[in-house]
């Protein structure tokens, strides 16, 4: 990642980060916490977007993609026995990015076109371009 991104987001530059995938404009960050490395995930019309949630850019829109795909809003972001988490994050209402966190407990996020990479905490985006966490989900890991 480069530094104008660390200005972006000025909690990875706190926390650190490591790189784990190349950039790629293929996949976004709410196809990456929902496992999908092979479509760009968008409200707009030529983006994919699963029928079962409406199209906008509201908050909500996102919060029923992933009730959708299991989720269900939960707590904290910390580690749970059984379950897999993924944390939205908004401003002003709209949506704006996704992290899922990983069975050790870090999280993993793909920055727009950027890169892959794991961060400590859901947190570590938080104050910058991607505005705050909006809610984290969770939903049972398959047995």
């Amino acid at each position: 990642m480069n530094e104008f991104l660390e200005v972006l987001l000025p909690g990875l530059a706190i926390s650190g980060y490591e790189i784990t995938g190349e950039a790629s404009s293929v996949y976004n960050c709410i196809a990456w916490a929902a496992e999908d490395g092979s479509n760009w995930w968008d409200w707009h019309p030529r983006a994919y977007w699963p029928e079962f949630a409406p199209r906008s850019p509201d908050v909500e829109a996102l919060v029923q993609v992933f009730a959708g795909l299991g989720y269900s809003i939960c707590d904290g972001a910390g580690l749970e026995a059984g379950y897999q988490k993924v944390a939205l994050y908004a401003i002003d209402g709209r949506w704006e990015h996704a992290a899922r966190q990983m069975a050790n407990g870090q999280w993993t996020s793909k920055l727009g076109e950027f890169e892959d990479i794991v961060h400590p905490s859901p947190y570590d985006l938080t104050g910058g371009i991607y505005g705050n966490v909006y809610c984290v989900m969770r939903r049972p890991l398959p047995r």
